[in-house]
């Protein structure tokens, strides 16, 4: 299974759970302080929700895909080396209250892309708290 991640920073993410909750007729799939996740099956889809500035519009923070399995994330690394593009692999980070294993390359316009698998989850303690503790080091 692979799906698009689309991760925007947002100004109020309490007003933009509630836009994409009724967009996509689904609930966050995760959710800790300044951070939500929905895992949308049709389009497949990772929406990531990271808390912004008041008064900031929202923007595109970045972008990746999501696969399966580390052999996966491996495999694109060397595909994507082959190919000429720059990689900078993060083997057992935590990024996005998860921890993972993915390789990033940049776009031609300076976009940040990921590839990437979730092999652990990270604070699930803070499942559904929404007070604001400080954003988790990622991205």
């Amino acid at each position: 299974m692979s799906r698009v991640q689309l991760a925007l920073r947002v100004a109020d993410l309490e007003a933009a759970v509630a836009f994409y909750s009724q967009l996509f007729d689904t609930v966050p799939a995760k959710r800790r302080p300044g951070y939500a996740n929905f895992a949308i099956a049709e389009p497949p889809l990772k929406l990531v929700l990271l808390e912004g500035e008041a008064g900031e519009p929202t923007r595109m923070d970045h972008l990746g895909v999501e696969v399966a399995s580390t052999d996966e994330v491996t495999a694109a690394t060397h595909r994507l080396a082959d190919a000429g593009l720059a990689t900078r692999p993060e083997d057992n980070t935590t990024c996005c209250y998860a921890v993972q294993d993915k390789v990033w390359v940049t776009g031609p316009g300076g976009e940040p892309w990921e590839v990437y698998t979730v092999t652990g989850d990270a604070r699930p303690d803070l499942e559904g708290k929404t007070a604001v503790e400080p954003a988790p080091a990622c991205c």
